[in-house]
């Protein structure tokens, strides 16, 4: 993964080929022309609950369609600055049974990027 400076306070970011641009509202000096990299940072974890609950889904023979992930955040009111919290709301597709609801919410708490937050890795950050 590399980013790169595009203009203003926006930059563009790219992963095996693909690009993603983030910036900042016109508030904070930039264009309003993307997600900021904390929006893109709550969407991966949303993105990543929608990837295993579907995944559940499949494999127990129900119906992706119309199963959505809602998420918002509130930043943290002290420092540093960070996320403070973060909601998901899972709308499950209307075909999965009340039963099943426990194992879909297992499964989809499971991701990959959720648990990483539970089990924060070591971060290294240096000068080149």
């Amino acid at each position: 993964m590399e980013v790169g400076f595009v203009s203003g306070e926006a930059y563009e970011i790219t992963v095996r080929g693909h690009r993603i641009v983030v910036d900042q509202p016109e508030a904070a000096g930039g264009d309003d022309a993307a997600p900021t990299p904390t929006e893109l940072f709550v969407a991966s974890l949303a993105s990543c609950v929608a990837f295993y609950a579907g995944r559940y889904l499949t494999r127990h023979g129900f119906d992706r369609t119309g199963m959505t992930v809602t998420a918002d955040f509130d930043m943290a009111a002290d420092r540093p600055a960070r996320v403070g919290a973060i909601r998901l709301a899972i709308k499950a597709p209307t075909d999965l049974p009340a039963e099943r609801l426990p194992a879909f919410l297992a499964v989809a708490r499971g991701c990959t990027v959720h648990n990483t937050l539970h089990h924060p890795p070591e971060v290294e950050v240096d000068v080149t």
